[in-house]
């Protein structure tokens, strides 16, 4: 059994991105924060599967160029292979729990798109 508390964790930008709370063997967790006006690469995964839950906040994500926006207490399902965006274009912090499963190593394939303007 494990037991790990948010607060032991970092985010991978200071105060902002993904903060794994536990990478393999069968699936990865854990907490992504955008700041206002801040966004995460394009990128899709090739085997792994990835749920988002909103915790706090608003959301603009692209998947496959389709846009969607989402608050609080909505859950995103995105397939492997499905290209996806993230943008806080709120005035509040965004943050959401994360799930990619199974777990692959090196899973993460970064894509050029640039969202419409």
């Amino acid at each position: 059994m494990t037991i790990i508390h948010e607060s032991e964790r970092d985010y991978r930008f200071g105060n902002s991105g993904p903060k794994y709370l536990i990478r393999g063997p069968r699936m990865s967790f854990g907490i992504v924060v955008l700041q206002p006006g801040q966004d995460f690469p394009a990128h899709y995964h090739q085997y792994m599967e990835e749920n988002f839950y909103i915790l706090e906040g608003e959301l603009e994500i692209h998947i496959d160029q389709t846009i969607y926006h989402c608050k609080k207490g909505d859950f995103i399902h995105v397939e492997p292979k499905q290209v996806h965006y993230l943008v806080n274009k709120g005035a509040v912090e965004f943050k959401a729990a994360f799930m990619l499963s199974p777990f692959h190593e090196n899973d993460k394939v970064e894509v050029d798109y640039k969202p419409p303007m």
